[in-house]
């Protein structure tokens, strides 16, 4: 530290000098190598020697700094002795680069989160693609709830395929639409199945009264006067017919089919205080099959 006290004494001040004697001191010399400046005859010398002057006022403002970090430091990292050094490049990284190491973690996290999605879209399509064809789906569509409330669609379509041992498979989906929305919960499980409603083009729908006195109206059903005077006939009753007037029919027609006497619908793992009404959607691909499904339940009566 010899450079420190030479500049000290190029300030004509002791070592122990405080901050504001130098400040004040090299002020002092300031203004006073600007008036020698004024008078002497020689500029270059008299600029020479404040350079001088304000390299050891800098030295000292270093030295001053280099005290104060240390002073910190030791308080911060002394608790950590020898690996005070490492513990204080540590923070010092974190202080400078956390929010870059987090950035970085955060782009990992979702690199990993997008190929695991791809890994399993590709995996599920695999499966699906591994299925037979679907020879009907179908839409649970009011206030219905599966026996253990876990939504398990593999349950309620091998519950069908029970009954229909021919077929190879069943796609089903269950919307719960509350009739009386009495909490936030309700309104958007009503909301959802307006949206459902709207996307989803299932083959037939399994509908009770309230769902079906909604749906009925806005055209989304089939009319089923054909099938009920053809294939129906000698399985269905008048009391089983259900009728509706449409937007773009004024006329009564058959929509619906209640199948709620059916011994079968016991079987359906599907809870529901209501009754089954069953609908074949407007531009089923699979109406033939639609019309079968309802048969089998009418005859097993």
């Amino acid at each position: 530290m010899e450079d420190v006290k030479q500049a000290y004494a190029k300030l004509g001040l002791p070592e122990n000098a405080s901050k504001e004697e130098v400040e004040k001191r090299y002020t002092l010399l300031l203004r006073q190598s600007r008036s020698r400046a004024q008078t002497a005859d020689n500029e270059e010398t008299t600029a020479n020697e404040f350079s001088q002057v304000t390299a050891a006022y800098k030295r000292i403002l270093e030295a001053e700094d280099q005290k104060f970090k240390q002073a910190f430091n030791e308080k911060e990292y002394g608790k950590f002795k020898n690996m005070a050094s490492a513990a204080e490049k540590t923070d010092h990284f974190w202080r400078y680069y956390k929010y870059h190491v987090f950035g970085g973690i955060v782009a990992i996290a979702l690199i990993i989160y997008g190929v695991i999605a791809y890994m399993d879209h590709r995996e599920e399509q695999r499966y699906l693609a591994s299925l037979p064809p679907v020879d009907l789906s179908v839409m649970y569509f009011g206030e219905y709830f599966t026996e253990d409330n876990k939504q398990d669609m593999a349950v309620l379509e091998q519950s069908l395929l029970d009954k229909f041992p021919e077929w190879k498979r069943f796609k089903v989906n269950l919307t719960y639409v509350p009739l009386d929305a009495k909490d936030a919960v309700d309104m958007a499980s009503q909301q959802k199945a307006m949206v459902v409603l709207a996307t989803e083009k299932p083959d037939i729908y399994i509908l009770d009264t309230a769902s079906f006195d909604w749906i009925s109206p806005q055209g989304v059903l089939q009319n089923l006067d054909d099938a009920v005077s053809g294939e129906l006939k000698s399985s269905v009753t008048e009391s089983e017919l259900v009728k509706k007037t449409t937007k773009d029919e004024p006329d009564e027609h058959v929509y619906g089919i209640d199948i709620s006497s059916s011994p079968l619908v016991k079987n359906l793992s599907v809870l529901t205080p209501k009754n089954y009404i069953v609908g074949v959607r407007v531009n089923s691909e699979n109406t033939d099959k639609a019309i079968q499904f309802i048969d089998k339940f009418l005859q097993a009566k």
